[in-house]
C-alpha cells in the first residue's frame, strides 16, 4: 500500500494506492505520515482534486478500486450517476439498486466508501433533505455540497 498527503480546502487528504489505482481518499484531522515513492495514480488524483476544488473538475477520470461486498459495488456505481452540484436520497439510491427497502443498508454502503469525492457519498441525504452521515464530518459534507452548488 502506497500513500500520499495533500493539503485542501476541507483538511488533509490521505490518498491510498496499491501502486495502479486510487483505492483510498480519506480526510485526516493529523499530520503526513510516511509518504511512498512516486506511484504515477498520485500525480493524476491530485491534479484532479486540485480542479475540482476550485471548481473546474466535476467528473473524475483517475483509475480507482474500491473494493467492497457486490451490493456495496452497486450503491458506489449510483453514487457516480448523481449529477455534480445536486444531491439524492438514500432512499433514491436503495431504489436504483433494485431494493427501495434498504435505506439503511445503503448508508452503511456509503459509510464504507473507501474513496470520498470521487465517488461522491456526500451527494446523498435524507429523505427531507437532511445532512445525515459523513465519515468525514458533516461540515466536510455541508462545504463540499456548498462548493458543488456554486460553480454548478
Amino acid at each position: 500500500m502506497f500513500y500520499y498527503f495533500l493539503d485542501s480546502p476541507v483538511g488533509t487528504i490521505r490518498l491510498t494506492s496499491d501502486g495502479d489505482a486510487i483505492t483510498g481518499l480519506h480526510f485526516i484531522d493529523r499530520g503526513p505520515e510516511e509518504v511512498s515513492p512516486d506511484v504515477p495514480a498520485f500525480a493524476l488524483c491530485a491534479a484532479e482534486l486540485e480542479e475540482y476544488f476550485k471548481g473546474a473538475r466535476k467528473v473524475f477520470t483517475v483509475k480507482t478500486k474500491n473494493a467492497g461486498t457486490p451490493f456495496m459495488e452497486r450503491c458506489w456505481r449510483q453514487l457516480l450517476a448523481i449529477p455534480y452540484g445536486q444531491t439524492r436520497s438514500y432512499a433514491d439510491v436503495a431504489e436504483w439498486v433494485g431494493n427501495p427497502k434498504a435505506v439503511r443498508a445503503v448508508g452503511g454502503a456509503n459509510n464504507k466508501n473507501n474513496i470520498s469525492i470521487i465517488y461522491p457519498c456526500h451527494r446523498v441525504v435524507g429523505k427531507d433533505g437532511s445532512l445525515t452521515g459523513y465519515g468525514g464530518g458533516l461540515w466536510r459534507k455541508e462545504w463540499l455540497l456548498r462548493h458543488e452548488a456554486a460553480y454548478r
